[in-house]
């Protein structure tokens, strides 16, 4: 008998915002990013009962941005990506709602334990709960796109999946040592995953940042334009990156420290010399992204100087914060939302234009103000916290309506 190739059923999940995970996860790592920047300004004021003997705020501030935060938008553009990288479909419908719903549940549990909202002693039940759902979040998302790139044997992304295990990793050692309250072991925990998400935005954007503008700019002319890119300048990030972030986390010498940020900032410099097109400029979407890749450098010059001029790590790292993960993900959310969704990358909302600005506001006042004036240390803060708020408002105001809506032209995605 022969046999019969029946076509394969079309995808579908319960709710279009279930439909591919750049939906779910950038929609509520928006929310997100306004709830706890609000919890971090009570915080930071001292308007909360949060017990400090049992956790520095200092790192439930860095843990739920790295690993809250940072790791949501990362999931859903990782997980998008894969599925175009690969050709693999990946999780979608209850099956994305799983994933989704560990992140949720661990960002719940670390509410409840870090804001003491539970009564006493049994906080750290909580925390437990935290652990278990992070990781096996972190886990899952490894998993499927392990899968995928197995699948059709694209080793080169095995890079990628080394940093979503070493972020399991140090998502570990960051709750054993507020278990234990060892808090040199949580920041240890901390900026292992600060520097390692760091570390993939450098890998990503270099792939991604060119190729945006390439594809950008070349709509509506008869213009070539190919950006420079070199294999010697990858390697050469990539080592200098992880010297640097070994001397920074594990063997402090002001020296090695500076010769390593300077190595990273010079070769990203001139990777963005490499990448300028004077159109950028009449494109939103692509000079977030160029601005985002022009701050990391900044903040890399930032490190270069502190041990010699004197002013707190804390500014530097910051600088890294807001224009790695800050102004970075903000861009891509941006750009990634439209395309996915069917609509033109050419024509974005007319707010993001105000998005990009509060975030450059948020660098200036958290970064560089302080460095001219630090008797108003506090105000600038609270500007910077007031714009990083503002901007994921506009983003949720102008992005959640598309992301929880069907695509335009009826596909799939």
């Amino acid at each position: 008998m022969q046999s019969i190739n029946l076509p394969s059923k079309p995808p579908s999940s319960p709710h279009p915002i279930l439909n591919l995970s750049f939906r779910i996860f950038f929609s509520a790592a928006a929310l997100f990013a306004v709830i706890t920047m609000l919890l971090w300004s009570f915080v930071f004021t001292g308007h909360t009962d949060i017990d400090a003997q049992a956790l520095n705020p200092l790192y439930w501030h860095g843990h739920e941005m790295v690993y809250g935060y940072a790791l949501a938008v990362i999931a859903g553009f990782l997980l998008t990506a894969v599925k175009t990288w690969t050709g693999v479909m990946m999780p979608h419908g209850y099956k994305l709602l799983a994933i989704f719903g560990c992140w949720l549940l661990a960002r719940l549990s670390w509410a409840g334990f870090g804001l003491g909202m539970t009564v006493a002693g049994s906080s750290i039940s909580l925390l437990y709960v935290a652990a278990v759902f992070d990781l096996l979040f972190i886990a899952s998302m490894a998993f499927v796109i392990c899968r995928a790139v197995l699948q059709v044997k694209q080793y080169k992304q095995m890079g990628i999946l080394a940093k979503l295990a070493l972020l399991t990793v140090g998502n570990g050692i960051c709750y054993w040592g507020i278990i234990n309250a060892d808090m040199s072991m949580t920041k240890i925990g901390i900026y292992l995953g600060f520097y390692l998400i760091i570390g993939l935005v450098l890998t990503i954007g270099r792939r991604v940042v060119p190729f945006f503008i390439e594809r950008g700019l070349s709509v509506g002319t008869t213009e070539v334009i190919k950006l420079r890119n070199s294999k010697v300048q990858d390697i050469a990030s990539l080592l200098f990156f992880l010297a640097f972030f070994i001397s920074d986390l594990f063997y402090p010498n002001k020296y090695l420290l500076t010769i390593t940020a300077l190595g990273v900032a010079v070769v990203n410099i001139v990777r963005l010399v490499g990448w300028y097109h004077r159109g950028i400029w009449q494109k939103p979407l692509l000079w977030s992204l160029y601005v985002a890749f022009l701050g990391m450098c900044l903040s890399f010059l930032l490190y270069v100087l502190q041990p010699w001029l004197g002013y707190t790590h804390s500014i530097a790292m910051h600088g890294l914060a807001i224009a790695g993960i800050g102004m970075m993900t903000v861009a891509m959310m941006t750009r990634v939302s439209l395309g996915h969704t069917g609509r033109s990358i050419h024509q974005p909302p007319k707010t993001v234009n105000i998005m990009y600005g509060l975030m450059v506001l948020a660098f200036v006042s958290r970064v560089l103000l302080p460095l001219a004036d630090m008797s108003h240390y506090l105000l600038w803060i609270m500007i910077a916290q007031g714009a990083w708020i503002a901007c994921f408002v506009l983003f949720c105001i102008s992005y959640l309506p598309m992301l929880a809506r069907p695509r335009p032209d009826g596909l799939f995605g």
